[in-house]
């Protein structure tokens, strides 16, 4: 008997065909990188000002600026320590009776009421058309911005659990291929529908099936190569997401229209239909269905692709990852150190998320170039693979990934306290912390594997990882609804969650060059 480990070591481990269906499918990162942050663009919110009919037809007439109306139109208010004029609110004046000429510098407004916004909002649109422009979802409305972000979290939340148990009954491709179909469906019917109800609806069923695809082919990713190389492709699989953030602002400059913006995130999903038929099957999985002849098929064709000969004594297969149908989710807390763990990791998960796109989402309100500073930020993301390979090994997995949340706790913080005149400085800083948050983000996922038993293994990582989509469920509402309150609160609510996250962090184990456990038993004890 040869388990399939044995086989994939003389087929070759990371030969020419691995190699090729990696190149392969680290693609379909790029474009889950526009679905997951494309907010950025596809909500972005211009300066606005109550809408007055009367005032635009003076300004024509007058040839006034923009902003000369909104001077005229709104009141100043008390923003965070700084007079401004509100958004939101507009002076009561009736604008076809005034004995107003075209200079309008003697008026004043000081006892004139205030009052909402009642035809609506003028926008200064900056070359941008969004959904928040297009259904005018600002003030009052504002929220339903962060419901675009929410309920694709909750679309991850539930296509995970989904897309994980049709990955495990029908297979990792056939899995694939029906994301693939909801993909395109549900990606052109956001760019479609006229009704932003709907548009909520779609965005959820299109997290729902980009997330789980994304999670059925890494999961085949790692079932293709031997075991040594597991972690690296995971790594450089996830680092193609990176890749995908530096295209979007060069995307999203061309392509200023968000609907428009949303075919583009879809048209690469059509694509990935072809490879269906370019990219075998998980062998481990078809063992695992008792389909040991089709397995030895496929592995044959890989080690001829990879210009090496099976021996012949490869003729049964069995399992080499027994799983045990008797794990449970009191398993994860019944005793003392899985309670810990599970505590730590879940709530190192929710930061990582937290954090993560709070910081991204920040950078289309900071009122700098979008494109420009959605690049720069993106760009330290680079580092944050290799500082993980290069440390883990030597260091050890428990500080880096500690260091890695408070240097990002830290940076928040000081961030919210660098006065925008001193602008490289600030985005130094919060470069630095971004860079430490997709360090942890990336280190949570390998380390919550090895902190937890065979037995238990996938329903740690699987009750654990929830986590993740719940922090991305509540990240836009963090962010948005606290930065109207002053620009700056939610960077110091990230720095305060990170620093408990990398606190806590030092109350594990250290697993460099240790055995995975097999039992509770293990974990529990791990000295005997």
């Amino acid at each position: 008997m040869a388990t399939f480990d044995d086989l994939l070591e003389e087929a070759g481990s990371f030969g020419r065909c691995q190699k090729r269906i990696f190149a392969m499918l680290c693609f379909l990162s790029l474009p889950f990188s526009g679905v997951y942050v494309g907010i950025v663009f596809q909500g972005f919110t211009p300066d606005h000002w109550c809408r007055d009919s009367a005032l635009v037809e003076r300004r024509e007439a007058c040839g006034w600026s923009l902003e000369k109306s909104r001077i005229l139109t709104a009141p100043l208010v008390n923003i965070s320590g700084v007079l401004q004029h509100s958004s939101c609110d507009q002076h009561e004046v009736d604008w076809n009776n005034t004995e107003l000429n075209c200079d309008p510098e003697g008026l004043d407004f000081s006892g004139v009421a205030v009052t909402p916004c009642k035809e609506g909002w003028e926008y200064h649109y900056q070359g941008r058309k969004s959904f928040v422009t297009e259904f005018n979802l600002v003030c009052s409305d504002g929220w339903l911005v962060d419901m675009y972000q929410s309920t694709l979290n909750m679309g991850f939340l539930v296509g995970s659990f989904a897309f994980g148990y049709l990955a495990d009954r029908f297979g990792r491709m056939k899995s694939f291929l029906i994301s693939n179909v909801i993909n395109v469906v549900a990606g052109i019917g956001l760019a479609v529908v006229p009704n932003y109800v709907v548009i909520l609806v779609l965005r959820a069923i299109f997290g729902f099936s980009v997330k789980g695809g994304w999670m059925a082919i890494y999961v085949l990713l790692t079932e293709l190569v031997g075991v040594k190389y597991r972690r690296t492709v995971g790594i450089l699989y996830q680092m193609f997401f990176s890749i995908g953030l530096l295209i979007l602002p060069l995307l999203a400059y061309f392509i200023t229209d968000w609907r428009w913006l949303q075919v583009a995130f879809t048209a690469p999903y059509v694509l990935y239909f072809a490879y269906y038929w370019f990219i075998p099957e998980s062998p481990r999985w078809l063992i695992s269905q008792n389909n040991s002849s089709k397995a030895l098929e496929i592995t044959k064709a890989i080690a001829e692709e990879n210009r090496k000969k099976l021996s012949s004594h490869f003729e049964v297969l069995i399992g080499d990852e027994v799983d045990s149908t008797s794990a449970s989710l009191l398993d994860l807390i019944r005793t003392p150190n899985m309670r810990k763990h599970t505590f730590i990791l879940m709530f190192n998960w929710f930061t990582s998320a937290v954090v993560y796109q709070g910081l991204i989402m920040r950078v289309g309100i900071t009122g700098g170039n979008v494109y420009i500073d959605f690049l720069i930020s993106s760009l330290v993301e680079f580092p944050a693979a290799f500082l993980i390979l290069l440390t883990i090994e030597r260091i050890g997995r428990r500080l880096p990934f500690a260091s890695a949340n408070i240097v990002a706790g830290i940076s928040c913080i000081v961030t919210a306290f660098i006065p925008d005149s001193m602008f490289w400085l600030k985005t130094i800083v919060a470069c630095i912390g971004r860079l430490g948050i997709t360090m942890a983000f990336e280190m949570v996922v390998f380390v919550n594997t090895e902190l937890y038993p065979t037995c238990v293994r996938n329903l740690g990582v699987s009750v654990c990882s929830t986590l993740c989509d719940i922090g991305g469920i509540v990240s836009p509402f963090l962010l948005y609804r606290l930065a109207s309150i002053w620009l700056e609160l939610p960077l110091i609510i990230f720095g305060a969650v990170a620093l408990v996250a990398g606190g806590l962090v030092l109350l594990l184990p250290e697993t460099r060059g240790v055995a995975l456990p097999d039992t509770i038993e293990d974990v529990e004890f791990p000295h005997r």
